[in-house]
């Protein structure tokens, strides 16, 4: 901010003297306030400055504790969901394991089954009909 007021003549003389006095005392108190205000606004941008640069630390230190702290999070439930994960790997093997064996038991008992049913080649005429009823 700058301001230009005009310069006296050096030609006054008299009562314009005083004048001219007080006009050069006031452009100089007007100039050293523009400059006073000019340093002002070069220490408002340095702060600003300042406090941007220790915003941005702050800023990325705070960022780096919330990755860490998710980082362990996220490590937390990974165990959790690996001991999850084998329990349940477990269990459907032993599922797997019971599904083979009830197979096996429903092919023994289909085998009896038959067995039973199975006539024999001469059975007597009371075995006959006796076989007949139950298969």
């Amino acid at each position: 901010l700058y301001i230009s007021l005009p310069v006296p003549s050096a030609n006054c003389q008299g009562p314009f003297l005083s004048v001219e006095s007080s006009i050069d005392v006031l452009r100089k108190r007007a100039q050293e306030l523009i400059e006073n205000i000019n340093e002002n606004r070069q220490n408002d941008y340095a702060f600003m400055n300042s406090f941007r640069d220790n915003l941005k630390v702050k800023v990325s230190d705070l960022t780096e504790k919330l990755e860490e702290k998710m980082h362990q999070m996220y490590s937390h439930h990974s165990k959790i969901i690996q001991e999850k994960l084998q329990e349940f790997t477990q269990k459907m093997a032993k599922i797997s394991h019971l599904e083979m064996e009830l197979k096996q038991v429903c092919h023994t008992v289909e085998t009896v089954y038959k067995d039973l049913c199975v006539q024999p080649e001469a059975p007597a005429a009371e075995e006959q009909n006796y076989n007949d009823g139950e298969c």
